[in-house]
């Protein structure tokens, strides 16, 4: 195990380096100029030129990475041309936001998807089998931006339960916190559910015809630890690479969810700073994510060896 992490660490710093002229190099191939947009409607030549060469619009493209990513060595993702704040600012304080809802939505997606999941294929061809399936299809067709707007019409309109949107911190009111996070949390899990239900009950169908499984039943043994300790447990490794590349997903900000459900996470955040052309922000907020991405992917495969001993040797 020792090592196959250093060799996993070892690809880290590569990969990152690769990301990092992707996500800039891409971004400069937006349409646009942040420093006319900053200037305003008048738009000075003067202010114009003097934005150009604070923030180096002017030079070229390979010296103008080599200023973003010495910034980024020395924890400086710029400064949002908007807002006039450092992006490592807005990213600590969006974060707390983001984190919040986006473990809300992993809990609530666990515990749909990996019930529905188990139950499915040990009720195999029953009304539980089936009524898991038509979960599943109901929570892969659906589109979140049409689902947490039905959802708000439903609790927040009608029956008047629910806050339709907003934020409140959880350290000023945890009920009403909760209140407001978990229509979005719900949106944003139903979706991930879904998919943890469909590769869960693949993984058991296939689990459960193995020998090891029949030896179990075999001996005597209790049928809800053959199905949660034996079954389940050699089944989740698809399940955690799924998990954690969808507790990515959620940290890189729901694009579509927070705006509708008006979150002030990274989603949002992104949103914003792509209709204002406030390039730091966006490639700082990415850099993040894909940072995020790599963390989770390790920490999944780390994961493995836990669960499944087999792995260890």
């Amino acid at each position: 195990m020792g090592n196959y992490l250093v060799q996993r660490l070892a690809t880290i710093l590569p990969t990152l380096f690769f990301v990092s002229i992707l996500i800039f190099g891409l971004q400069q191939l937006l349409p646009g100029d942040p420093a006319i947009i900053l200037a305003g409607e008048d738009r000075d030549p003067s202010v114009v030129a003097h934005l150009h060469e604070k923030f180096h619009l002017d030079d070229p493209l390979p010296v103008r990475y080599l200023y973003w990513a010495g910034g980024v060595l020395k924890g400086d993702l710029g400064e949002s041309v908007r807002i006039q704040k450092p992006v490592l600012d807005l990213i600590l304080e969006k974060l707390p936001v983001t984190l919040e809802l986006a473990l809300l939505a992993i809990v609530i997606a666990l515990s749909i998807g990996l019930t529905a999941g188990i139950v499915s294929p040990v009720f195999k061809d029953t009304f539980w089998d089936y009524a898991a399936n038509v979960f599943a299809l109901w929570g892969l067709s659906t589109p979140n931006f049409w689902l947490g707007i039905m959802l708000i019409l439903f609790f927040s309109v009608t029956l008047g339960w629910l806050p339709a949107s907003g934020y409140v911190s959880p350290f000023e009111d945890l009920k009403a916190n909760l209140a407001a996070m978990i229509m979005p949390a719900f949106v944003l899990g139903n979706a991930i559910a879904a998919v943890l239900m469909r590769h869960t009950r693949s993984a058991m169908l296939q689990v459960l015809n193995s020998d090891y499984v029949r030896t179990a039943r075999a001996k005597g043994l209790d049928e809800r630890v053959v199905i949660l300790k034996h079954a389940l447990r050699n089944a989740l490794i698809p399940v955690i690479t799924l998990g954690a590349l969808a507790f990515g997903t959620l940290l890189s900000g729901a694009v579509l969810t927070e705006p509708v459900f008006t979150i002030p996470g990274f989603g949002k955040l992104i949103v914003d700073a792509g209709f204002n052309r406030d390039y730091s922000v966006v490639q700082g907020v990415v850099l993040f994510t894909a940072t995020a991405y790599i963390v989770l992917n390790l920490l999944a495969d780390l994961a493995y060896f836990v669960v499944n001993p087999r792995l260890r040797g």
